[in-house]
């Protein structure tokens, strides 16, 4: 399977050097595209455009593709799906320490992704307002509760999904956590 992953604040896809070729290794074939500017300063609609022109570069306009979000790239690939159309394409979606309703911790960043991440802001109610567009989609999600990003923690335990806690002590272990990686590489398979 085609799997698209996609990295959060101050990241590139390079975030996933452990679980890209674990999913390789399993048959998959990943894209992980490093978008720019990675700190959101331009908005995360900008990213998802971003993100959709990277998408369809490597496998065309048309291919079907699993998408895994970490951290803000759970935001910017909710509405990728959301609002530009992904869902048509996208059939499974996990979102990996995703801020699904907001951290607190977009407070201490100025830029307009940051604004978009907090807790009540236009952005997450607009992803609110159009969520049904994913009703056709097997939804699932990583959190932690030792998460010192996305605050409250259980904003990543996404009630829309099939919600996994991870007992990851950091926000970026999660993406090298051994029952992250079976569990994810297992629904990934799954017929």
């Amino acid at each position: 399977m085609r799997v698209v992953l996609v990295h959060g604040i101050f990241d590139t896809g390079s975030k996933f050097k452990t679980l890209k070729p674990y999913l390789e290794d399993r048959g998959h074939v990943c894209l992980a595209p490093s978008l720019t500017p990675n700190d959101g300063r331009n908005g995360l609609p900008a990213l998802a455009e971003q993100l959709g022109q990277r998408i369809d570069a490597a496998f065309g306009a048309e291919a079907s593709f699993a998408l895994v979000g970490f951290s803000m790239g759970g935001l910017i690939s909710r509405w990728y799906l959301q609002e530009l159309g992904g869902h048509a394409r996208v059939d499974r979606f996990a979102a990996i320490a995703a801020p699904m309703q907001g951290t607190l911790w977009a407070y201490g960043y100025p830029g307009k992704g940051a604004k978009q991440m907090r807790p009540g802001s236009d952005f997450l109610a607009r992803l609110g307002e159009s969520v049904q567009t994913l009703d056709r989609m097997e939804l699932f999600a990583y959190w932690t509760p030792f998460d010192a990003v996305i605050v409250p923690q259980d904003s990543a335990d996404w009630q829309l999904a099939d919600s996994t806690r991870i007992p990851a002590l950091c926000h970026p272990c999660m993406l090298w956590h051994p029952t992250l990686m079976s569990h994810l590489a297992a629904q990934l398979a799954a017929d």
